[in-house]
């Protein structure tokens, strides 16, 4: 076993350690993680701490999801999330656990548009946990679903990881975009059933009631009073077409260069959009006088510290475990490995599992992606099953604690401990997602390739 492999050990253990057993919050335990996971580099330990710190600080999904917490907290001040909640129960109120429901399809919805899990479950989840808060689900309850959802993200085509994967010249040779496009939607398929059993069965065990209705609006009541907060979907949607589809095939080359548009970014925009929409459509709500204005900015204060912390040191430490040779380490031990399809895949899953505990789906694949592709396709697994697997796997990134960032994402919009969500995310969504993934290696779930 090399140093890389027992870095990420040491690290996983450490954190889970700290907040279990030493009773410390999970900010402190990324930031000793990071720390030690460096020490791991020898005399490069100084290098590592700088660079990974580096490249924490300016990671993308860092900026985009601060961006969805001051979004949420926006929708929430002004009103706004008042108005589109009785909206919501109007139409789905009657059914229990409404919101949960609505949160994971819409979760599989926006995962085809997206391809991210921390995008899926802040987009998402800004509308539907506040909604779940409200009718029933306690706080951590509706952070768990929300951050369950998110590798819907990834297990729904098309995606960054996914493209990754084909950008492989020994992938792309015996897997072409359609197959895999098609098979990985039958495979996101099954993870959408899986969890809406999952809520059916919350809310039994729950006791999750329907809204009561009385004293509520019809929805064409409800839409009359609070249809101005319909509006900030064209956050959602405005990003969408023009990266996407006819509208965006229309403006490229034409309105704005090719380059241009493939730089533009859904999950950066998508908040910054959505904030400038609510400050406009709340501008009544929004204290005028800099000392109230001030006082109104300091509520959002507490929302941002912990989960920046978190989603900083838990980039960085992922930039260290890459450059200390964790992906070269991985691939030689999968390379030596000779066993039977399932019980490679076995392997293969708990490996992938374990390295995207820290690391986005994105980076999982980046590292150990065609690695594991290789040794399932060699232990006889056809290929396209072998790379939908291998991305099944990589998609419980999203709920796998400590370091996913869906998890803190969705607790900072819900208010949730995210530390409470750490078992109940491990149980009901990591290991039977996974466990989905290694059916459809052994060919018990078909996926008519």
């Amino acid at each position: 076993m090399g140093i890389a492999t027992i870095a990420l050990i040491v690290y996983v253990l450490l954190i889970i350690a700290w907040v279990v057993i030493v009773k410390r919050n999970i900010g402190e335990a990324m930031i000793v993680g990071f720390i030690v996971t460096a020490l791991f580099g020898g005399k490069e330990v100084f290098t590592l701490i700088k660079d990974g710190f580096i490249f924490g600080a300016t990671h993308e999904v860092l900026f985009a999801a601060m961006s969805f917490v001051f979004m949420a907290f926006l929708i929430e001040q002004t009103g706004l999330i008042e108005k589109l909640i009785n909206i919501l129960n109007s139409v789905f109120g009657k059914l229990p656990g409404g919101a949960a429901y609505v949160d994971t399809i819409a979760s599989a919805i926006f995962g085809t548009i997206s391809g991210s899990g921390s995008g899926n479950t802040a987009t998402v989840g800004a509308i539907t946990i506040p909604w779940m808060n409200k009718s029933g689900w306690t706080k951590e309850q509706s952070a768990t679903i929300a951050a369950g959802n998110a590798g819907m993200g990834i297990s729904f085509p098309p995606n960054g990881s996914m493209f990754i994967l084909l950008g492989a010249a020994s992938i792309s040779a015996v897997v072409t975009e359609g197959q895999l496009y098609v098979a990985l939607f039958i495979a996101g398929f099954y993870t959408l059933i899986y969890r809406l059993i999952v809520i059916f069965w919350f809310v039994k065990r729950s006791k999750i009631k329907k809204v009561e209705r009385a004293g509520q609006d019809s929805f064409i009541g409800s839409l009359k009073k609070g249809w101005t907060s319909l509006i900030i979907f064209l956050g959602i949607l405005i990003p969408v077409m023009v990266t996407i589809g006819p509208v965006s095939e229309f403006i490229e080359g034409t309105i704005i260069s090719k380059e241009a548009l493939k730089s533009i970014s859904i999950i950066v925009w998508v908040p910054m959009i959505i904030t400038l929409i609510t400050i406009i459509v709340g501008w009544k709500s929004i204290p005028k006088q800099p000392k109230a204005f001030m006082s109104f900015l300091e509520k959002s204060i507490p929302s941002f510290g912990l989960i920046g912390v978190i989603l900083l040191f838990s980039f960085s430490a992922s930039d260290v475990l890459k450059r200390i040779g964790l992906a070269d380490e991985l691939g030689t031990m999968m390379g030596s490995l000779d066993l039977s399809p399932g019980l490679m895949a076995l392997i293969v899953g708990l490996l992938i599992v374990i390295v995207a505990t820290p690391l986005t789906a994105t980076a999982t694949v980046t590292a150990i992606g065609t690695v594991a592709f290789t040794a399932l396709v060699s232990s006889g697994i056809d290929p396209v099953v072998a790379a939908v697997v291998v991305l099944v796997f990589a998609s419980t990134e999203g709920a796998s604690p400590p370091g996913g960032a869906p998890i803190f994402i969705a607790s900072g919009i819900s208010g949730a401990d995210p530390v409470k969500t750490f078992v109940p995310l491990i149980v009901y969504y990591v290991i039977p997602i996974a466990f989905i993934a290694w059916l459809l290696a052994v060919g018990w779930l078909p996926l008519f390739t």
